[in-house]
């Protein structure tokens, strides 16, 4: 794609990575696919990506105790 700017900055993680946004979007009722989902509304794209902060604030939490 011609005006992609995101990065991976570790390779490795990018399957993991689009397992957990798959799950976190099943979890707010967003229904994506792997790939291009430029069919998605603003809204669901922004719930999917609220509800992958949450948890990773959630985990980073739990860790902490």
């Amino acid at each position: 794609m011609a005006g992609r700017r995101n990065k991976v900055l570790v390779p490795e993680a990018k399957a993991s990575i689009d397992r957990f946004k798959i799950e976190s979007a099943k979890e707010v009722g967003v229904n994506l696919k792997e790939g291009y989902n430029g069919d998605i509304t603003s809204r669901e794209a922004g719930s999917v990506g609220g509800q992958m902060v949450k948890k990773m604030v959630e985990a980073y939490e739990h860790d902490l105790k």
